[in-house]
């Protein structure tokens, strides 16, 4: 379940990326919910298998695309 987060958490990096490109902002509106899914993952797969590893860098990558995502979603006004 930690590699499926930490899965999660590249393409939610990836899709953040995408998203800070001119005209293609509207594409946070697919990753927000794909990070917080992935960041869900993450923290059930860590708190299961009680250690770290994989499952943290999952919890970092999706809280990273999070906390970019959301502010340029709202400068961007939902659109741009």
């Amino acid at each position: 379940m930690q590699v499926i987060a930490f899965i999660m958490g590249i393409f939610s990096i990836l899709g953040m990326f995408i998203g800070l490109l001119p005209l293609i902002g509207w594409f946070n509106w697919l990753v927000i919910p794909f990070a917080g899914t992935g960041l869900i993952i993450s923290i059930a797969s860590v708190a299961v298998a009680r250690r770290g590893g994989i499952g943290v860098a999952g919890i970092i990558l999706c809280t990273i695309a999070l906390f970019v995502s959301i502010p340029r979603l709202i400068i961007g006004g939902g659109f741009f």
